[in-house]
């Protein structure tokens, strides 16, 4: 894998790297990445951290994803309400069944269309074999899998059948203020499911010594990632 390019940049990649990381990674602001650096003796004004995030966030997001093994084929999908910049927008979300994030779509409008392009999309960029897809009862979906031809994949969620996908909104919920337009939030929200994948697990379902290593190879994978 190519390694990414840190040229023409005043600060050291490493330096880079530690700036981009806690922000997909952790629920901070700009202005907390730019205080931790602080308190490192690392001088770099928010705004820097911001074209940082902006320009290497979207490569490392895809250099993550190529390193992820195959997603589950048996998908979630869920869509929340959320103000972004003012306006009223919805986030569609696709999860498999491990809860990691198979893509994130900011749209407009909560109608067939608007499934229909997360629906094109996952069939596209997932390189598995779909077997079944779980959603909510919104209406919009039955259309929208039957033009795909998939509509005797699709099973209704029941109470509690579609939490993998609710509960991947909750970090949305937490960052969707800080986020000031449709395109903004579409470009944080892919690079922080990719982030997220690379480093989350189900803590209360693993020992110590597994954690451990885990965590060393998610760290491996982000350095890979990194260059």
């Amino acid at each position: 894998m190519k390694q990414l390019s840190f040229k023409r940049h005043r600060f050291l990649a490493g330096v880079i790297r530690h700036a981009v990381w806690p922000y997909f990674r952790f629920s901070l602001s700009l202005t907390d990445v730019e205080e931790l650096l602080a308190e490192r003796g690392i001088d770099v004004s928010y705004e820097t951290i911001r074209c940082w995030t902006i320009k290497f966030g979207p490569q490392i997001a895809r250099r993550l994803k190529k390193l992820r093994p195959s997603p589950s084929p048996r998908w979630h999908l869920d869509e929340v309400v959320c103000s972004i910049g003012g306006k009223r927008m919805f986030i569609w979300l696709a999860v498999d069944e491990e809860g990691e994030v198979l893509d994130v779509d900011v749209q407009r409008r909560r109608a067939t269309d608007a499934s229909l392009e997360l629906l094109e999309r996952l069939l596209r960029n997932q390189p598995v074999e779909h077997e079944k897809i779980v959603t909510d009862g919104l209406a919009s979906y039955q259309p929208a899998l039957g033009q795909l031809g998939l509509r005797h994949l699709h099973s209704l969620g029941r109470p509690r059948k579609n939490n993998r996908a609710e509960n991947s909104h909750v970090p949305i919920r937490r960052r969707e203020r800080q986020q000031q337009s449709q395109a903004s939030a579409q470009r944080f929200l892919t690079t922080h499911a990719s982030v997220s994948n690379t480093f989350y697990t189900q803590r209360h379902l693993i020992s110590r010594p597994i954690l451990r290593s885990f965590r060393d190879s998610a760290e491996a994978a982000w350095t890979e990632a990194t260059g």
